[in-house]
C-alpha cells in the first residue's frame, strides 16, 4: 500500500517511507492510498481476540512491507506488563448502553501511550527497511500527554533523540513533573513561550526548513515527528475503536450490526480521525461526537463549515485540548473530498487568513457523521462530580468533556442509543481539579494531591505517579519561539 500527501497526491511513499519521515516535504500529512474494508465475518473473528490479536489484524492491512511475524512481535512488545491491566484498553460499563473506553492504562497514564508504545518498534522497522543510515530526531509538540508517552516510548532507544517542547505553564502539574523528570541519554525537554500553538508552529516550521535538514543531514541526522501528524502514530489508534465494539458485542448489550456512536475529547483531532477510519473500514459507528472544551474552534467548524482559529486562546483545567490549529483536521477533509489542491488551498488559507470554508459537499459529509459540542470549566466539574457520586466511577476533567457533550446530545434527541465514551487520562493527572470538583478546596499542587484524592475517593493511585515530586528535575529550559531551531541544532550536535 503506497501513501501520498494530502497536499500532493503524485508525491507517494511506502508506508515505512511514511512513519520513518513524518511529514511530507510540502508540509502536508500522508493518508494511505486506500482504506481496508472489513467484512462482517472477518469484524465478528477479532471479537474472539485479545487486544495484541486485534491490534496485529488491523496494523497488517495498513503495513504490507512488514510479515505477520514482524508485526506481531512489534505488537507483543508494545503492550505487555508496560500496561497494568490484561486488557490494555479495558471498556468499563456505566449502565447498559453507556461505556467507557479507558485508554490510560500504560505506563503514563494517558491515552498517547496506545501508540506511543509502539511507534518506536514501528520507527526502529521501518528505518531498517528504508535503508537508512541516519540517525533519527523526534521533535515533538505537546499539549501535556503527547511528550511524556513519547519520551517514555524513545528513551535510550538507540540511534535515536527525542526533543519534546511543551507550552510554559500550559500543562497541568503532573504533566510537567513527568517530562522533566523522564529518564534517558537520548531525551531532553523545553518549555516554550506561548501556548501549545506556537509550540506546534515552531515544530512544522522546523520540519520545513530545508536548509536546517541539509546541515542535519550532513552531520548523519534527520528529523521525523512522534505527534499524530506521523502516520505510525494514528494507525495504532484505530485499533481501540474495534476492540471497543468487541467488547461492547461480547459483553451482549449490543448484536452484532448494531451502531455504537463515540464521543472523543479532542484537541489535535486525531483520536477521532482514527475513529473515522474504522467506520471507514467497516466498523458500525453511528455519530462521531467531538467534544471540545472552550476553545471551541472545532465544534464551531461543525456547525457552520468554517474553520476560524482567529479568537481568544482560552487555559483550561482540560489543557491537553487548549488547542486552536488541529493539524489532523487536514486528513479528513482529504478523505472526505479526495482532492490534494482543495486541501492545499485551505491550509494556504489557515496560515495566511487563519481560517478557511469548506465546499457544500464536505460540510454535508461532516453533518451526517459528526456531531461538535462544548462545555465550560464550570460544567466539567460539575459533571465529575455527577457521575463520580451518581454512578461511583471517577473521570478526569478530558473524559468529562466527552461525558456531558453525550449528555447534552441525548437530551436533544430525546434518545439513549448505546455510546462509548473514550477516556483518554487517568483522573490523578489532573487530580487538583477533579478534588476541586469532588468538593475539596485544598491547595496543593497536583502532585502533591495524588494521595489526597486517593484518600478521600479509596481509588489507587496509578503506580507511574507514585513518588513523582521526588525524582531529579533534569529539565528546566524556557526558550523563546524564535529559538526553537537553536535549540534542536544544539541538541542534535
Amino acid at each position: 500500500m503506497k501513501y501520498y500527501s494530502t497536499r500532493n497526491k503524485e508525491y507517494k511513499v511506502t508506508a515505512a517511507e511514511a512513519i520513518a519521515h513524518g511529514l511530507a516535504p510540502d508540509g502536508g500529512l500522508f493518508v494511505p492510498e486506500t482504506v481496508p474494508v472489513l467484512g462482517e465475518n472477518e469484524i465478528k473473528a477479532l471479537c474472539g481476540k485479545d487486544y495484541r490479536g486485534r491490534a496485529s489484524e488491523i496494523l497488517k492491512l495498513y503495513l504490507d512491507e512488514f510479515t505477520e511475524s514482524e508485526i506481531e512481535e512489534i505488537v507483543k512488545a508494545a503492550y505487555g506488563d508496560n500496561f497494568d491491566c490484561a486488557e490494555t484498553a479495558p471498556v468499563h460499563f456505566v449502565n447498559p448502553t453507556t461505556a467507557v473506553l479507558e485508554l490510560w492504562h500504560g505506563p503514563t497514564c494517558a491515552f498517547k501511550d496506545m501508540a506511543l508504545q509502539i511507534l518506536p518498534y514501528l520507527l526502529t522497522a521501518s528505518l531498517k527497511k528504508c535503508g537508512e543510515q541516519r540517525k533519527v530526531c523526534i521533535l515533538v509538540a505537546t499539549s501535556g500527554d503527547t511528550g511524556k508517552a513519547a519520551l517514555e516510548g524513545f528513551a535510550d532507544i538507540e540511534g535515536t533523540k527525542i526533543l519534546v517542547f511543551y507550552p510554559h505553564n500550559g500543562v497541568s502539574d503532573v504533566q510537567k513533573l513527568q517530562m522533566i523528570t523522564q529518564s534517558g541519554k537520548n531525551v531532553s525537554v523545553a518549555a516554550v513561550y506561548g501556548n501549545f500553538d506556537d509550540a506546534q508552529t515552531g515544530v512544522k516550521k522546523i520540519f520545513a526548513d530545508r536548509e536546517l535538514a541539509d546541515k542535519l543531514s550532513a552531520e548523519g541526522w534527520f528529523l521525523s515527528s512522534a505527534n499524530s501528524i506521523n502516520w505510525g502514530r494514528l494507525l495504532p489508534q484505530i485499533v481501540y475503536y474495534f476492540s471497543a465494539y468487541c467488547d461492547f458485542v461480547n459483553s451482549g448489550n449490543i448484536s452484532y450490526g448494531e451502531e455504537l456512536d463515540f464521543v472523543v475529547p479532542t484537541g489535535n483531532f486525531g483520536d477521532i480521525l482514527a475513529c473515522w477510519y474504522a467506520k471507514k473500514m467497516g466498523l458500525p459507528v453511528g455519530k462521531l461526537l467531538c467534544a471540545s472544551n472552550e476553545n471551541n474552534v472545532l465544534s464551531d467548524f461543525f456547525k457552520t463549515g468554517t474553520y476560524d482559529r482567529n479568537r481568544p486562546f482560552h487555559m483550561t483545567i482540560s489543557p491537553s485540548m487548549d488547542i486552536l490549529v488541529s493539524s489532523n483536521l487536514e486528513r479528513l477533509l482529504s478523505s472526505i473530498s479526495n482532492d490534494d489542491k482543495l486541501v492545499a488551498g485551505y491550509m494556504a488559507e489557515l496560515s495566511s487568513c487563519g481560517k478557511y470554508t469548506v465546499t457544500d459537499e464536505i460540510k454535508t459529509v461532516l453533518s451526517e457523521n459528526f456531531i461538535g459540542g462544548y462545555c465550560s470549566d464550570k460544567q466539567t466539574k460539575e459533571l465529575i462530580n455527577k457521575v463520580y457520586n451518581e454512578q461511583g466511577y471517577l473521570i478526569d476533567t478530558h473524559t468529562a468533556v466527552a461525558y456531558k457533550l453525550m449528555e447534552t446530545y441525548r437530551t436533544e434527541t430525546d434518545s439513549n442509543k448505546p455510546t462509548v465514551v473514550v477516556s483518554t487520562a487517568s483522573p490523578f493527572k489532573f487530580c487538583d481539579s477533579v478534588l476541586d470538583a469532588l468538593g475539596d478546596g485544598t491547595k496543593a499542587s497536583g502532585v502533591e494531591l495524588i494521595e489526597k484524592l486517593s484518600e478521600i475517593t479509596g481509588a489507587p493511585a496509578p503506580k507511574p505517579l507514585a513518588g513523582l515530586d521526588k525524582r531529579e528535575k533534569r529539565f528546566n529550559e524556557v526558550v523563546e519561539k524564535t529559538e526553537m531551531k537553536a535549540t534542536v541544532e544544539a541538541f542534535v550536535k
